[in-house]
């Protein structure tokens, strides 16, 4: 039951991506309207961590229980919602901290989180269950490879992106050797290590999945077609993309998906909504793209897209992965 129960959904983090994630705190303060909830927005920054009302003003949070004191009365929480996309909210980080303090929260667990927000990392795991993944080869600052060397392993065009971080920032699809070094360097300016990808020609899809104690449920798939080369920033949140949902796929291979989606979700041992994204390419052949473990939660996003597809209420959904989450704290 969700009455007098207080949830955080919190919010913020410390890269480009803080104004989505303040933008997915508010679809999701918006979903749960009617749910019972006592709602409250949390914003973590790197050193301003607050309650944010609804008249704009803040509260300071206790970073020793992740309390906030409202008109004189300590007010505690009951579970967090992350949506933080990035540092410290998809990367395992504040999962560690509320696990330390015993805070039921929805997002997948520290190991999820840290394997599927470094690229690389998640892509050679999965790699070795049989998912399909781009060649690729990752890059710390203190590496040296020329971008000849960089054509030589992974052809062109390639995208070059920051390992660690979502929302395409940094991202760019190179096509030229001489455009090699410039777009490592903007990756850079967004993480400490850097991934290079073969490109893939193909249909691009997400397709998002949930699970709790009653059930795991696969959404439909969305199909993604981008008015620029890829599906960036600008395609993601400024409406610059066509999708459709549910994708434009046989029977056969939107199943085929789906086990994908569930096989991965599974594997990584992951917990409340994830989203997977996807090219298939000749041959309808599967290949991951990545594993976004604190998806949007815009109006416009993917998962709340998908939900209403799947006959779902997103309020109901999401206020039975916050009853799952506490009630496997308590278990």
């Amino acid at each position: 039951m969700s009455v007098n129960k207080t949830i955080a959904i919190v919010a913020g983090g410390e890269q480009s991506e803080v104004i989505v994630s303040i933008k997915s705190a508010k679809g999701i303060f918006s979903f749960l309207q009617d749910s019972g909830y006592n709602l409250y927005i949390a914003v973590i920054e790197k050193d301003n961590w607050h309650v944010l009302l609804e008249d704009d003003s803040t509260l300071p949070i206790d970073k020793n229980d992740f309390s906030f004191v409202l008109n004189g009365q300590k007010i505690t929480f009951d579970c967090a919602y992350i949506t933080i996309h990035g540092i410290p909210g998809e990367d395992g980080r504040l999962q560690g901290y509320f696990e330390m303090i015993g805070m039921p929260y929805t997002s997948c667990n520290v190991l999820a989180s840290a394997i599927t927000y470094n690229k690389y990392v998640c892509n050679t795991y999965l790699k070795g269950f049989g998912v399909n993944v781009a060649p690729s080869i990752r890059l710390r600052k203190s590496d040296v490879i020329t971008a000849a060397q960089v054509v030589e392993k992974v052809g062109l065009p390639c995208f070059v992106k920051p390992n660690l971080g979502g929302s395409s920032f940094g991202v760019t699809k190179v096509k030229a050797v001489e455009e090699v070094e410039p777009a490592i360097a903007k990756a850079f300016a967004e993480a400490q290590e850097v991934i290079i990808e073969s490109f893939m020609q193909g249909t691009e899809i997400t397709n998002g999945i949930f699970s709790t104690a009653k059930r795991q449920v696969v959404l439909p798939i969305t199909e993604v077609v981008p008015a620029n080369e890829f599906f960036d920033f600008a395609a993601k949140y400024k409406g610059e993309s066509q999708e459709i949902t549910p994708a434009r796929l046989s029977a056969e291979l939107t199943a085929e998906v789906q086990k994908t989606t569930a096989f991965i979700y599974n594997t990584l041992g992951c917990n409340g909504i994830v989203r997977i994204d996807y090219i298939i390419t000749e041959g309808d052949k599967i290949n991951l793209l990545e594993v976004n473990t604190t998806p949007g939660m815009t109006p416009t996003s993917f998962i709340p897209q998908q939900i209403p597809h799947a006959g779902l209420v997103i309020g109901e959904v999401i206020s039975e992965i916050i009853e799952d989450a506490i009630a496997r704290k308590k278990a």
